[in-house]
């Protein structure tokens, strides 16, 4: 089954003679438990499409089915609950809040849903071991390294199981080392059985994924195995 399906999305910013035709026409398919890279250079649309995917923003027009369920025409509040329980959100700049917990902040997703504090604390402290950093649950995230702050952010993203792990540029803040370290728990991610979409403009990383998806211009140029 497939966890997205896409016809004709199409994003535009202003109007008139300032109009921006950032995504036109897109048509994409992801199975679910697949790992897809979506490259291309800056401005190609990457970072717009993911929005649109995670239902952070709302194409202009065009069809969009999240796990068999239409999105396009949602209010606020729908699309909102969506992002809670069906995707998980990672940010190249980690996105955590500096004065809560590691925990705390692990914990955040699942406090939306209305998960009881037990609860959540059990979770949160399972998924840090999960990304290999039990011991740092009741530090704050200024004392961590970037790539501990992304396991972090990984952790969070995790935290109500959901449909689909969206990461943008998610390497990028980070040396090589580290970098390859999170890239590595990714794979381990997908092998677990998660669906996995990885924004990134670098080709090495792409071809880490099981299918490439490169944009340009706003239209998919190639999309292929890696």
């Amino acid at each position: 089954m497939n966890i997205i399906e896409t016809s004709g999305l199409t994003k535009v910013f202003g109007n008139n003679g300032a109009a921006v035709h950032a995504l036109r026409g897109i048509d994409l398919t992801v199975a679910r438990g697949e790992f897809v890279a979506l490259i291309g250079p800056s401005g190609s649309g990457k970072s717009t499409l993911m929005a649109i995917l995670g239902c952070l923003d709302s194409p202009s027009e065009g069809r969009y089915l999240l796990d068999g369920e239409p999105v396009q025409g949602l209010s606020g509040s729908e699309l909102a609950q969506i992002r809670n329980e069906k995707v998980g959100f990672v940010f190249q700049n980690y996105n955590l809040l500096p004065k809560a917990s590691i925990a705390r902040n692990v914990e955040l997703p699942l406090l939306y849903a209305g998960v009881s504090r037990k609860a959540r604390r059990k979770r949160a402290l399972e998924l840090l071991e999960r990304v290999g950093i039990p011991e740092k649950a009741n530090v704050l995230p200024a004392v961590l390294s970037g790539g501990q702050r992304q396991r972090v952010a990984i952790a969070r993203a995790l935290a109500n199981n959901p449909a689909l792990l969206l990461a943008d540029e998610p390497t990028g803040a980070l040396d090589s080392k580290t970098g390859a370290e999170v890239l590595d728990l990714f794979g381990e991610l997908h092998s677990q059985g998660n669906t996995v979409i990885l924004v990134t403009h670098d080709p090495h990383i792409a071809s880490l994924a099981q299918r490439q998806v490169e944009l340009y211009d706003g239209v998919i140029r190639q999309a292929e195995a890696a």
